[in-house]
């Protein structure tokens, strides 16, 4: 460990950290809740994405954004689960630098695609809401696959650069990380170099996307909620807004940690932080959980074709 704490030291790996002050119970206590949630993680978004594809009748753009929704929080459990497993089951905290390069594209990777699921599922209510008669001839299936390759495309352009700027420095600090897996914003002020360019790169990144993303929702939501009121009665403007519920709670489930998480890193140089270490599970692991709970107790024909399939 001394060797660690050398500055001079280059060291070849980065050292995780699991919730400091709690190394007696986390590899018992804390690791049963950990497991428990990626199960239930894992299980509800491949049940979900299993109904969606085996039901010719959930073929409708709705649950076919859906599905791409649980792809995400799919990737995005299966992205963090080695390293957060590992801390708590097996206390091992060392992590290779082209695998903490590797993991951390794949989280920001799978957390751009989210946003810009989310975008495309607010886009998909304002149709359904504001022309509900050419609903099915706008979001057919050709072009709903269009826009989910732009997404694909645009989360691999701007992640891409992260791992790739990020290899070009040497590190030969303590190298000690905050969280239990890797992020870009963390990662680059383990450098013992300049890193502005990573540091500009990564907040033009954070605008690009989830900046971009959650305005357009927004925006899309301040367009339903007036063509509702312009042409409904109160009783059709509650029911069109239940349509969006299950959205707005994964919007909200996505977007508050993220941003509060992002600007801890960058501004909140004096933040505690236990804070920092909950927001950063928040962030990771309650979207995938609660996604698929929520969107199985509203949507009735969902619910219904899962409770078949198991009751069989």
């Amino acid at each position: 460990m001394s060797a660690v704490n050398d500055t001079t030291f280059k060291s070849s790996v980065f050292l995780l950290t699991g919730i400091p002050g709690q190394e007696d119970v986390q590899n018992l206590w804390i690791s049963l809740p950990f497991c428990l949630i990626y199960v239930i993680s894992i299980l509800g978004n491949s049940v979900i994405l299993f109904i969606i594809i085996i039901d010719p009748n959930l073929h409708e753009p709705m649950y076919i954004f859906l599905s791409m929704l649980g792809f995400t929080d799919l990737g995005l459990s299966i992205a963090t689960i080695p390293t957060i497993l590992g801390i708590f089951l097996f206390n091992s905290r060392e992590i290779s630098f082209d695998a903490c390069f590797a993991q951390l594209f794949f989280i920001h990777l799978f957390q751009c695609f989210e946003s810009s699921v989310l975008l495309l599922m607010a886009f998909d209510r304002f149709i359904a809401i504001r022309d509900p008669l050419r609903y099915a001839s706008i979001l057919t299936l050709p072009r709903i696959v269009k826009m989910g390759l732009v997404c694909v495309l645009r989360g691999v352009a701007v992640i891409l650069p992260f791992p790739l700027l990020l290899k070009r420095f040497q590190y030969c600090r303590a190298n000690v990380l905050s969280h239990s897996y890797c992020l870009h914003m963390e990662v680059m002020t383990m450098a013992c170099a300049d890193f502005t360019i990573n540091n500009i790169y990564g907040l033009f990144t954070t605008v690009l996307t989830v900046g971009l993303d959650s305005l357009l929702i927004f925006l899309s939501y301040v367009m339903i909620i007036k063509t509702v009121l312009s042409i409904a009665s109160h009783k059709e403007f509650l029911r069109a807004l239940n349509t969006c519920v299950s959205h707005l709670c994964a919007v909200l489930l996505f977007y508050t940690p993220e941003f509060s998480l992002t600007l801890i890193h960058r501004f909140g140089k004096g933040s505690s932080p236990l804070l920092q270490i909950v927001l950063g599970y928040v962030y990771l692991m309650v979207p995938p959980l609660i996604n698929p709970v929520v969107y199985s107790v509203k949507s009735k024909h969902l619910r219904s074709r899962i409770i078949r399939v198991f009751v069989k």
